[in-house]
């Protein structure tokens, strides 16, 4: 389920903020927890999560690296709300009017030696200074080379919250509440004709697996089925937020064998696609 931004914020970062959230909660950890496994702080994280000030890429990194998720769109997202935050986004085009700035002058040049024998006596001054050089640097090397270098340590890996539920317990739940997105399987991908991009998930924790969707339009539907039985599980794009963030099925039971088919069902009622993935 989409997350709701706080209000006031532009969409760029309301989007950004959105899918944050959205992340955080797939890994199932608290503040501290997510501060203990990156190089920010639990207070920047809240300032990050409810939009107060952007957060830098690199936190975007390292909590598409918790999640499991690829960087890419949440990168994409971050891009836009950077450029909003920054006012890059509002700057106007240079036009051919603006007053160009003038070329830097030339440096100057050294006046040449002109008397008998200096340039003899420039050389042998400049090879002294090279030798000398030559010699602090070395001295430099050996005194580094001498000191104790310390060990670089990783962050602690936070502890990931075990799975709420297994098998028929997690028939028709969300797989972000059950705790079963922090490392799922991705067993197929697939394209739809209108740019949506669509994918069957499933967690071995939770014996069940689902689907999920993005780059969508309000109105679009995706359901999930195992074949053989069990009843289908649909979401839908309901709002412009929803259409620019992951948006899952409930989960369906699953294990070895099954095959887990999804349909995606476009909002102009035509053209429906669908693929599947045996386990």
């Amino acid at each position: 389920m989409t997350r709701t931004p706080p209000s006031g914020l532009p969409p760029e970062r309301a989007r950004l903020v959105c899918r944050l959230r959205e992340l955080k909660d797939g890994t199932g950890l608290s503040l501290a927890s997510l501060a203990a496994g990156t190089t920010f702080s639990k207070s920047s994280w809240e300032r990050y999560l409810n939009g107060k000030t952007l957060p830098p890429e690199q936190a975007v990194r390292e909590l598409c690296r918790l999640a499991g998720e690829p960087e890419g769109r949440c990168l994409a997202l971050w891009e836009l709300a950077e450029s909003e935050w920054s006012g890059r986004a509002a700057a106007p085009p240079p036009g051919p009017q603006m007053a160009r700035t003038p070329p830097a002058p030339p440096p100057p040049v050294a006046p040449q030696v002109r008397r008998a024998g200096g340039r003899g006596r420039f050389m042998a001054v400049l090879a002294a200074l090279c030798v000398l050089a030559a010699g602090g640097l070395s001295v430099a090397l050996v005194l580094l080379a001498g000191r104790p270098t310390e060990p670089r340590t990783a962050p602690p890996s936070p502890s990931v919250p075990a799975p709420r539920c297994r098998g028929s317990a997690c028939e028709g739940a969300s797989p972000m509440l059950m705790k079963c997105g922090t490392d799922p399987l991705t067993l197929a991908s697939h394209r739809t004709s209108t740019g949506a991009h669509l994918e069957l998930r499933y967690s071995a924790g939770c014996g069940a697996g689902w689907a999920r969707m993005w780059s969508t339009r309000i109105g679009d539907r995706l359901e999930l089925r195992a074949a053989g039985g069990g009843r289908p599980h649909s979401a839908a794009i309901t709002d412009g937020l929803a259409a620019q963030s992951y948006v899952y099925t409930p989960m369906t039971a699953a294990r070895s064998g099954t095959v887990l088919r999804a349909c995606f069902r476009p909002v102009t009622g035509t053209g429906g696609e669908c693929f599947e993935a045996r386990l």
